[in-house]
């Protein structure tokens, strides 16, 4: 595996964690709680903090644990690595446009705050989310 497939799903496994992790900690109070006092703001920033540190994390620790195992592979990133990544990007960034200017329709209705930073939650971690499973698809089955 290398190195850009093996980046690609330590970005999938915490992307599916942080999400899951997020939607655990906010969806309960959505039957309890009015929208408007909901505590969303610090478990979306944790989690996306905390996503972003341990993908750097098990990055480290998976290229130093490959390395010792192997001295010749090396992070080198060629032209079907780059071309993938192009792709993964071209197809996730489609969501996150999606997303955006459903926010948008969202402010122009005036709607709760809530409502419109879950929505620029959502986008962004479908994009990322739809950005590495493309990865991991192409790398598997080779590009198209």
């Amino acid at each position: 595996m290398g190195y850009g497939e093996r980046n690609s799903w330590i970005g999938l496994i915490t992307a599916v964690i942080s999400i899951g992790v997020y939607v655990a900690l906010v969806a309960p109070q959505l039957t309890t709680t009015p929208v408007g006092d909901i505590d969303w703001a610090q478990p979306m920033l944790w989690t996306i903090g905390g996503g972003i540190v341990v993908t750097i994390f098990f990055s480290i620790i998976w290229g130093i644990v490959v390395r010792m195992r192997h001295d010749d592979d090396r992070p080198i990133e060629d032209v079907r690595d780059r071309d993938i990544s192009q792709m993964g990007s071209r197809v996730g960034q489609a969501f996150l446009v999606i997303g955006i200017l459903a926010a948008l329709v969202l402010c122009a209705i005036t709607a709760d705050w809530f409502w419109i930073a879950n929505t620029l939650y959502v986008a962004s971690a479908l994009s990322a989310l739809i950005d590495v499973i493309a990865r991991v698809i192409v790398y598997r089955a080779g590009m198209p």
